[in-house]
């Protein structure tokens, strides 16, 4: 509750900024992980354009996922702890380790760290990817009782890691937590007001779209939930008895297209959106591409195929009422303009 103390790993990432501002804003002490002290001027930036001081109380300590230094020191008198820092690089990682070690044994120093100090909750931040991959495709939603097979064909080192590491928390609070706690929240793409140049890998969609970078959009579907959202379900499930053991699934009603969500800015942004594509692109066409760039080869095999998630479990247990899927989008590229963090805007040029 208000004046406990929480530590939030990952500050300068995208939901860990939005998490300090509500934990902020409800009257928590707040610490955060960064890898250099470097970054501090950057959460502060972060914190100011959410609304914040940009000189409140926030405390910082060096700490990274691949090394114990600096963890006892971060979680020493630390209430809960939300675990959010993992690796998700915008370019495809030379060896699927470079992502499954870091994501895995960066959660599992936490856990341990948090325990040795008395931390009573870790929610932990995963994903939709750590649910919905592997499998062979169902009508029925996902929800937080599938799992995602590793050794699936459309598995990718991302997808992996996120699997690899939930599951090697769930086992390790189990055989050595001790009275520690821990709960999951797993996001599927997270959109929303981006804060300053650091942000979720998502968000580069929408970028893209308003930027006039793609000439169609490839028949993709994504789940979306709003930035501000998560960061809400992450303190339910820091604070609510009942999420004790538990993942929640973060979505906001049915998968969209990126035709959807090209549609979507269109009609809700105006001229801002004149460059967002208004047509599909073929996925034979898409393959095409795929031959030459290894980026567009990653999506090929998701290329027409439709998944869909439920929130209905966060919504009956935890009280979660998340905004519109439409208005994540727009809320994103809204940011977007007023940051000047798209092509040509007068922010960039300046």
């Amino acid at each position: 509750m208000a004046g406990e103390t929480v530590l939030v790993t990952g500050g300068t990432g995208f939901i860990g900024a939005h998490c300090i501002l509500q934990l902020l804003q409800q009257g928590f002490n707040v610490r955060t992980t960064v890898r250099s002290l470097k970054r501090e001027a950057d959460v502060r930036a972060m914190a100011k354009v959410g609304g914040a001081d940009a000189n409140a109380p926030v405390a910082f300590y060096q700490a990274d996922l691949m090394n114990d230094a600096g963890w006892a020191e971060a979680v020493t008198g630390a209430d809960y702890v939300l675990h959010i820092a993992s690796p998700f690089p915008p370019t495809i990682p030379q060896h699927e380790d470079d992502l499954i070690i870091p994501a895995r044994d960066g959660a599992l120093r936490v856990l341990k760290a948090a325990r040795d100090a008395g931390v009573k909750r870790v929610v932990l931040t995963s994903s939709f990817a750590a649910i919905g991959y592997g499998q062979p495709p169902q009508k029925k939603p996902f929800d937080e009782t599938n799992w995602t097979n590793p050794d699936g064909d459309d598995v990718r080192a991302y997808t992996k890691s996120k699997t690899i590491a939930e599951k090697a928390a769930w086992d390790w609070v189990s055989a050595e937590g001790g009275s520690l706690e821990l709960s999951v929240v797993n996001p599927v793409g997270v959109f929303g007001p981006v804060l300053g140049p650091d942000y979720s890998t998502s968000i580069l969609l929408i970028q893209r779209l308003m930027d006039g970078a793609m000439p169609g959009c490839p028949r993709l579907f994504f789940g979306v939930v709003d930035v501000r959202d998560v960061a809400d379900l992450h303190l339910r499930c820091m604070t609510n008895p009942a999420a004790k053991g538990e993942r929640f699934l973060a979505v906001t009603g049915d998968f969209m297209s990126i035709l959807d969500i090209a549609k979507t800015l269109r009609a809700r942004l105006g001229e801002a959106a004149k460059r967002v594509p208004k047509s599909e692109i073929p996925n034979f066409v898409v393959r095409l591409a795929s031959m030459r760039d290894p980026a567009v080869k990653q999506i090929v095999p998701e290329l027409g195929k439709y998944k869909n998630g439920t929130n209905a479990k966060a919504v009956r247990v935890l009280g979660w009422r998340p905004r519109s899927r439409e208005d994540a989008c727009v809320a994103t590229a809204e940011s977007l303009v007023a940051l000047g963090l798209l092509k040509d805007s007068p922010k960039q040029a300046a």
